[in-house]
Formats: C-alpha cells, sequence, structure tokens
C-alpha cells in the first residue's frame, strides 16, 4: 500500500481508501480511478490524500478499465440524537472522565521518567467519550463545563478532546476518524511535559523568552505523538493546534492550505476551552465572550465556517453554563434546545436577588407554560457558588 497526494493520482490507479481530507467524504467501496473526471471528483469533494495499492495499478484505456467507484457523503445522521436522558448518563460521564484524568497523570509521569504512553489506554478512552457523547453529548458538555480551576493542565486536554468528538460528530464524521482525533486532542499539550515547571506553572504572564520555551511544547507533542505510532491525523492535531490561517501561529508557522480541516477544528476548540477557563490568576470568560473574541480572528486566524458550525452544534449558552433567568433565579445549563438555542432546559437552584438558595428544579425554557427567559451568563464568583459542590450533590445521580 502507498499513500500519495490527490494531484498525483492517475487513472488506472487503485485507491483503497481516503487517508487526509478537507471534507468528509468516503470511497464507497474501493476500485480503480477511469479517468481524469473521476480524479476531479475526487478533489472536489476535499480529498488530500488516498490510499492506492501500486500491485493493482491498471495500464489500459479508460474504457477498458473497470467502472470507478463512487464517491459518496456518509449517511446523514441528526447529530442532536440522544438515546438517553442526560440524568442517566452523567453517572457513567463523570466517572469516565475521573480515570481519563488519571490517565492523563500517568502520562505525563511516563514521559518524564522516559517510558512510552500507553496508545491502547488513550484509544479506549476516546472510544469511551465518542460513545457517551453519541449516546447523549450534553452530559461530557456538561462536566467539561463545571472545572476545578487548580487542574487545568489535565482537564484541558480531557475538555478539548469532548468538544472535538461533538463537533466532529456534528459534522457527520465516520467513527474511525472521530476517534484518532479524540485521541489526538487528548494528547495535545503531552510536550508540555518537557517544559520547566517554573515556566509551565507561573501563575503571571510569561516573559518573552518564557513564552519562546513554551510555545515548544507543541512541537514535543508532535514528536511524542507522532513516535508513538497514533497516525498522522493525531500527530497533526498534536502539533499543529497554535497554528494560525495567517501563517502568525506556532511552532512552525504553517499557514492556509498547509493546515487540515482538522487542525482548523483544533485550533478553535483549543482556543474556546482556554479562553473560558477557571485559573488560579484569571476568571474564565463566559462562552458568549469567547464566541465573539474567535469571531474577531476570523477570517485571517480562524476558520469562520468551522467556527459557525462549532457555536451552532454547542450552542449560544452551552451546557454546563451558570445563567440566570429574569425571575432572577440562577441555574446551570442541562440539556441543549437545537431548535431554540435561546430556550435550554435549566437547573434552578439559587435566587439572585434575595441571595439565598431554592428548591432545586428543572425549568425547560421552551416550555410555553413557562412565564420565564434567559437573561444572561453568569459567573460564580458574583454569587459566591461552588458549581463543583452543587454538581456533586444536586446533578448526580
Amino acid at each position: 500500500m502507498k499513500t500519495i497526494n490527490i494531484k498525483d493520482l492517475e487513472p488506472g490507479m487503485f485507491v483503497v481508501g481516503v487517508i487526509k481530507q478537507a471534507g468528509h467524504v468516503r470511497v464507497k467501496n474501493q476500485g480503480w480511478v477511469r479517468d481524469e473526471k473521476g480524479i476531479k471528483h475526487l478533489i472536489q469533494s476535499g480529498v488530500l490524500e488516498v490510499e492506492i495499492d501500486p500491485d493493482k495499478t491498471l495500464n489500459h484505456t479508460p474504457e477498458e478499465i473497470p467502472a470507478v467507484e463512487e464517491v459518496s457523503q456518509p449517511s446523514k445522521i441528526d447529530p442532536w440524537h440522544k438515546s438517553v436522558p442526560v440524568e442517566a448518563e452523567l453517572g457513567q460521564a463523570t466517572k469516565m472522565y475521573e480515570q481519563a484524568k488519571q490517565l492523563q497523570e500517568k502520562a505525563f509521569t511516563d514521559i518524564r521518567d522516559g517510558r512510552t504512553i500507553n496508545v491502547a489506554e488513550f484509544k479506549e478512552t476516546a472510544s469511551g467519550f465518542i460513545d457517551s457523547v453519541f449516546r447523549n453529548q450534553d452530559a461530557l458538555a456538561c462536566i467539561a463545563r463545571i472545572r476545578d480551576k487548580d487542574g487545568y493542565l489535565l482537564e484541558h486536554s480531557l475538555n478539548v478532546s469532548i468538544l472535538m468528538s461533538i463537533l466532529a460528530k456534528h459534522l457527520g464524521f465516520d467513527r474511525a476518524l472521530i476517534e484518532e482525533l479524540a485521541t489526538g486532542a487528548l494528547l495535545h499539550d503531552i510536550g508540555k511535559i518537557k517544559i520547566p515547571d517554573d515556566i509551565l506553572q507561573k501563575p503571571e504572564k510569561l516573559s518573552e523568552n518564557e513564552f519562546e520555551i513554551m510555545r515548544e511544547h507543541a512541537r514535543y507533542s508532535h514528536d511524542i505523538v507522532k513516535d508513538s505510532g497514533l497516525g498522522e491525523i493525531a500527530a497533526e492535531i498534536a502539533g499543529f493546534h497554535h497554528e494560525r490561517l495567517d501563517g502568525t501561529g506556532y511552532p512552525y508557522a504553517k499557514k492556509g492550505e498547509e493546515l487540515s480541516q482538522y487542525v482548523r477544528m483544533i485550533s478553535i476548540v483549543d482556543v474556546y476551552d482556554a479562553l473560558t477557563a477557571e485559573r488560579v490568576y484569571k476568571i474564565g470568560m463566559t462562552p458568549i465572550q469567547a464566541f465573539k473574541k474567535l469571531k474577531a480572528g476570523c477570517p485571517h486566524q480562524f476558520d469562520e465556517a468551522l467556527l459557525n458550525q462549532f457555536i451552532h452544534c454547542i450552542g449560544m449558552y452551552p451546557v454546563g453554563t451558570l445563567v440566570k433567568l429574569k425571575s432572577h433565579r440562577v441555574g446551570i445549563v442541562t440539556a441543549s434546545n437545537p431548535d431554540s438555542p435561546l430556550q435550554p432546559v435549566v437547573k434552578v437552584f439559587y435566587n439572585a436577588k434575595n441571595m439565598f438558595h431554592v428548591e432545586v428544579r428543572d425549568v425547560d425554557l421552551s416550555d410555553k407554560r413557562i412565564d420565564d427567559e434567559l437573561e444572561a451568563a453568569v459567573k460564580p464568583e458574583e454569587f459566591g457558588l461552588d458549581l463543583i459542590k452543587f454538581f456533586r450533590h444536586s446533578m448526580l445521580p
């Protein structure tokens, strides 16, 4: 088998599969390319690289080559389909998330001590995330929002993997591709283990020299993931997540067509999670603030079409966001509403006007019998609320 650029594909070659693409098509069946028209169809579909079997190349006229196998869009799925209620998925998702944090910690230790990471365990974790996302994406999305400000290094990669899985599912990617994307995202910051702790853990702004050292983590991540044998897509995600469309990113200053759709996806997801994260030295932005900042970087730094898809699939008020209602009640968004993004389900537990806790209950803002509206996303610090404590005691089954 041999991987070639789509521009090197010629009539008579036997295509085994699509390796790299800027879309999400698939080869319906393996087969020969009959003529230039077939190649042009592949290019227009966004295919960048294909795997061929050189031993099956035919040197005949186009009429003598067997019919070209069609390239087709994968069967459409409902990206909003939920096979279980969020309450039923939260417990399992939380357990999975905690186990994934332990795996991340172990991987950092292994790399530090000169051992290789256990690829199978990361694939298994990514697969578990994807199973949960397909059952009900709101559960892991909620966990990814309710975070420990002291656990950023471990939780960030987990959250990026979850968000990548949700976005890839929304775009209709097949299961195998989503797993590679999710695994690469889990390991996208693994190179930080090679950064000195005094820089990695510094609570203030880094100096110019310190930032130059920090930027190298992406290069280290690329090499670690590539050497692990996880595949080129996972290595690209790990190494290029700080690259930008206009070439202002790092560490390779790649730009434009050098950046695959997958790299463009993680660059958006990575920045979004970083902007919304609570850190010991900064308060995270609300999702809407983060979206505005990302929008300001379009089209020069970020892919605007993909950003719009990302906003659409997680919502203006993503699951796990603390919000205030017109009635002064405060709660957490627990279920998305794709048909009416401003009317999600909110689990209320606090009254912002009278400053006291109220009976915990679910409020479906799309219910015509509910005389209330979502007013704004708010921060826990405004009311002295401990979301982690509330989540553990009031939301887990």
